[in-house]
């Protein structure tokens, strides 16, 4: 995104003149721009007070240079382009787009721009708020051209029709002033000349040429003495014909052919120009099937016990076989196109015992199942109950995260994913899933965000989901709640002593009554400054060496309890290069997940009108992000 908002401000005093795109709103412009003179405030006062006695050339603000940029705001981070010109800021406002360069340098060009806007319309660097308001509906004008992008050869019309003209002709007039100056006729001048082509195109379509009677019959004359293909009749046989097409026929008289003699070989007219004096030249246009080589007709003959018979061959005249029955058998997989079971006796071949009766094994006849009636179940559905879905599934994910310094809420974050599962495309034949939905309890909610290509927000809570199916749930909605409101599954607390050589090391844990059910198979990772050459757990704990981590599983966390513990206590030695350098530091992180009918927040999810199935609430789930404790 290019420059959102340009700002005139002087150093000391209110802002002179903000001038903002359409989509960018007024009051976030006013924001950066207050934190901007709250940023150049806070810098000067630092820079006044580390200032020497005495050495005051450099002036006291940090942000006194020609030109330059800073970022600005907490939460909604802009980045801010400046010039001061004499005691004027000439402020350009864009988004943090640490990833495209273009933006800066784009901006940059437009702060440049506006620079010379305020300098000529104070007709030099005397830049003053004075001279300003006397000028202000051109700068206000120009400032709103330059914002939207312009050339420099229109910025150069501009400023030379600032002073003395209207406000009107410097805005519309500088329109057709680059094409003047590149030479390029206006359009007023040449659509005379494109009206007149496409009338010439539209005549010249809709023409009809004909050619005179003198001008055919000389082509006719010229056709007549070309035509020496067709054979030559007499002129007896044209009047004849001529003479004979007035007449009418009648179309139920008998036809002519039956007076006419019976004729046999008479018949047959011989035409002796048209017989081939050459016999192979009849012959070239035939088409004879070439037949296969010698050795493709004669069979093989197999003398295996139980295989014996002859394979493959061809031989003509049996049952009345055809040759493209016969050759296209040589390329079955036995052989001649013929079935096994004609070469295979209908018994098995009976087998001599040779092999110290290990084929008795064999002679037992299998153990009998009775399968109970209508079939015998799957051993996969006795033990698996299979779920079909009978319509779309939400649900809701969570993670929450916190940070416990000793036993002090530092910070707590939760972000929450709402999660649509439609049918999959080949039950529901790809119709697109189409609903409304409901959200309830939203009292916490800091941020709401939707994903606009599935879901749209109707208000009042309420949104409408329109998406094809799809295999895997998809995100539709996300949130964060506030800080202060954030509900904690678990508070923890650590503890460390290090007296001497010997480091202790103590966790606190205890749950939050209000959960809708106990933890369970909860880990608490600790990890440890030095690999220890001695320790001792309370309860047992697993030690990885190679990460230096202490490891708890707690199966289950009762809701209303005494606070749990988990102590460590191992001997250090402070003459190593690990803890030598800096203080010993234990860092504590907790890992957990649930699965429950309610979210940890308390959102719901309910159908937009009461009674309603639209779709079906499944069992909610959240876990833990970075849930640390130091």
């Amino acid at each position: 995104m290019s420059c959102l908002a340009l700002s005139l401000q002087p150093t000391n005093g209110s802002d002179i003149l903000l001038q903002t795109r359409e989509w960018f709103p007024p009051a976030r412009a006013l924001v950066a721009l207050s934190a901007f003179r709250q940023t150049r405030l806070a810098f000067a006062s630092g820079k006044h007070q580390l200032a020497e006695d005495g050495d005051t050339s450099l002036g006291d603000d940090p942000l006194a240079a020609s030109s330059g940029q800073v970022i600005v705001g907490v939460e909604s981070r802009y980045r801010i382009v400046y010039r001061l010109v004499n005691s004027i800021y000439v402020l350009g406002i864009t988004t943090v787009d640490d990833d495209c360069v273009n933006n800066v340098f784009e901006c940059i060009s437009i702060v440049n721009q506006a620079v010379s806007v305020v300098v000529t319309a104070c007709r030099g660097v005397d830049v003053t708020p004075e001279k300003l308001s006397r000028k202000y509906s051109e700068i206000y004008m120009a400032l709103d051209i330059v914002l939207r992008g312009v050339s420099n050869i229109r910025l150069a019309a501009m400023l030379a029709t600032l002073h003395g003209e209207s406000i009107a002709k410097m805005v519309h007039s500088a329109i057709h002033t680059e094409n003047k100056i590149r030479g390029a006729d206006n359009w007023s001048n040449v659509e005379i000349h494109a009206v007149e082509h496409e009338a010439g195109l539209e005549a010249f379509s809709n023409a009809r040429f004909e050619l005179p009677p003198e001008t055919l019959e000389a082509g006719d004359e010229v056709a007549a003495t070309l035509n020496i293909t067709g054979p030559a009749t007499s002129e007896l046989e044209q009047q004849q014909k001529t003479e004979e097409d007035p007449v009418e026929k009648d179309p139920f008289a008998a036809s002519d052919a039956l007076n006419k003699p019976e004729e046999l070989v008479g018949g047959f007219k011989k035409d002796k120009k048209a017989q081939p004096d050459d016999l192979t030249k009849a012959l070239a246009g035939l088409e004879v099937t070439t037949l296969p080589p010698a050795a493709a007709t004669d069979s093989t003959h197999i003398g295996v016990e139980g295989f014996e018979g002859n394979y493959g061959g061809i031989e003509f005249g049996q049952d009345g076989s055809t040759l493209p029955e016969d050759f296209e058998g040589l390329n079955q997989a036995w052989g001649g196109g013929l079935d096994a079971s004609e070469f295979v006796g209908p018994k098995k071949v009976p087998k001599t015992q040779g092999l110290g009766g290990l084929e008795l094994l064999q002679t037992s006849a299998p153990p009998t199942t009775t399968a109970a009636t209508g079939g015998a179940t799957p051993l996969e559905d006795l033990l698996v109950k299979k779920t079909e879905m009978k319509g779309p599934q939400m649900y809701i994910s969570e993670e929450i995260s916190a940070e416990f310094r000793e036993s002090v809420l530092a910070r707590v974050g939760l972000l929450g994913v709402v999660y649509l599962k439609t049918l999959p495309p080949k039950a529901s034949d790809d119709k697109e899933t189409e609903f409304s939905f409901r959200i309830e309890g939203t009292s916490c909610v800091k941020r709401f965000v939707i994903q606009s290509s599935r879901v749209s927000s109707l208000g009042n809570g309420i949104f409408h989901v329109r998406t094809a199916p799809s295999d895997e749930p998809m995100p539709i909605l996300k949130y964060s709640l506030q800080p202060r409101l954030t509900p904690l599954p678990l508070r923890v607390r650590l503890t460390q002593r290090h007296s001497g050589t010997l480091l202790s090391i103590m966790i606190q844990y205890v749950s939050n009554p209000d959960l809708p059910a106990p933890l369970n198979d909860v880990t608490f990772v600790v990890k440890l400054p030095v690999d220890p050459t001695l320790l001792q757990c309370s309860p047992k704990a697993i030690l990885n060496r190679s990460e230096k981590e202490l490891k708890w599983h707690i199966k289950e966390i009762p809701l209303r309890g005494n606070p749990g513990k988990l102590r460590a206590r191992m001997p250090v030695d402070e003459s190593s290069e690990e803890v030598a350098d800096e203080e010993i530091e234990v860092v504590g992180y907790v890992k957990f997940s649930a699965q429950g009918t309610k979210s940890l927040s308390g959102i719901t999810l309910r159908p937009a009108s009461d009674g309603g199935t639209d779709f079906y609430e499944v069992d909610h789930r959240y876990e833990s992000g970075v849930y640390m404790c130091n």
